[in-house]
């Protein structure tokens, strides 16, 4: 459990040590890597529950925005899905900060599946980083978008939307992506408390003012509020900058997923409520757009565990014009892209000389 204090509208644990978990308890904690086979299981036999799912489900039709201006679909068994976390500031998710009546990519990350689906590879691409956006179609408006060199990663998304940033992604890595998936703060937090909360034990105090997260070290079960606090902490750990926050990111997505080794087995109304609360927190590309679909892609991903994914950050360094700002490393990057394109490991090379690999951030959480 957590508590506000005062007026601050911080979020504080309570301290208390985690007690070892009830079969009870443990079912209700899946980590995302399983989640959509839950959404396919909770409407499994279910009419109702079926239609019901479908109708949450949100899709856009990349491949139609793209056309045929996109890397070589190359069919080896391996799959890349870009996940986005969305910053938009509408609705429910104000209480984040103001509405500039535009959503960002907080969050962005090319999950390279390998061949056998075995094994992963997560690279994550900071949000800050200077790059040369390519011309997009708008996905509402559907007018073009002009291109822009040295442009922020994340304004791709603002300006055009999922088919923006998929083209931006694609044209920065070579690689066409097969999916793509979608999560806004809102749906995140509800996500994790339908899940019973995610274990974490921190190394250090945790106190950043900006996500409003007041943890001391210590064992805790967050909740879907102190989790969203975790993922946008940037100012108590590292260097206070995104690059430390994506190391914080890593370590709670590998947290997330050493639980699925605990899952029980859940009742019908309790898994009914997880796949409910999923299915109405992501967007996908209309090729994951069913519950059906959904289905197969989980399926794919069931034997992935957090010891044989391997998370790393596209090489960058600071920009020298602008400290707050990054720049891609193209030697390295070139090398991660060419390790996911061959389906093969990321050299440890190719990150030894990158910003995003020298901070300990990603040693606070584990």
């Amino acid at each position: 459990m957590s508590e506000r204090s005062g007026s601050s509208g911080r979020i504080r644990a309570t301290g208390k040590r985690r007690k070892k978990p009830s079969r009870g308890r443990r079912a209700k904690r899946v980590a995302v890597w399983s989640l959509a086979g839950a959404v396919v299981v909770g409407g499994a036999g279910l009419g109702y529950a079926y239609v019901h799912l479908n109708g949450n489900l949100q899709a856009v039709d990349i491949n139609t925005a793209l056309g045929k201006d996109r890397p070589e679909n190359v069919d080896n068994g391996s799959e890349d899905i870009l996940v986005l976390g969305s910053d938009s500031r509408s609705g429910a998710n104000g209480e984040y900060g103001a509405d500039e009546g535009a959503a960002r990519s907080d969050t962005a990350m090319v999950v390279h599946v390998n061949k056998g689906h075995k094994t992963a590879s997560v690279v994550s691409i900071p949000r800050d980083t200077l790059i040369t956006r390519p011309d997009c179609t708008g996905d509402v408006s559907g007018k073009p978008v002009a291109g822009q060199q040295r442009a922020m990663f994340n304004t791709a998304y603002e300006v055009g939307g999922p088919a923006c940033a998929v083209k931006t992604v694609e044209s920065m890595s070579g690689i066409r992506m097969d999916h793509y998936v979608e999560v806004d703060f809102t749906g995140f937090k509800k996500l994790i408390d339908k899940l019973g909360g995610v274990d974490i034990t921190t190394t250090k105090a945790i106190d950043d003012p900006d996500s409003h997260l007041d943890l001391q070290p210590g064992t805790h079960t967050l909740d879907g509020e102190q989790s969203l606090g975790l993922v946008r902490t940037r100012h108590s750990v590292g260097d206070g900058s995104d690059l430390g926050r994506i190391q914080l990111q890593q370590a709670f997505i590998k947290a997330l997923m050493q639980q699925v080794k605990s899952v029980g087995v859940f009742n019908g109304t309790k898994l009914y409520g997880i796949a409910d609360t999923a299915t109405k927190a992501v967007t996908t590309d209309s090729d994951l757009g069913s519950v059906t679909k959904l289905a197969g892609f989980a399926k794919g991903l069931k034997g992935l565990g957090s010891d044989n994914v391997n998370m790393v950050t596209l090489p960058v360094e600071y920009d020298p014009a602008d400290p707050n700002r990054v720049i891609p490393l193209e030697k390295a990057d070139r090398q991660v892209w060419d390790a996911l394109r061959a389906d093969r490991p990321v050299p440890a090379s190719a990150t030894k000389q990158s910003a995003g690999d020298k901070g300990d951030a990603g040693t606070v959480v584990r």
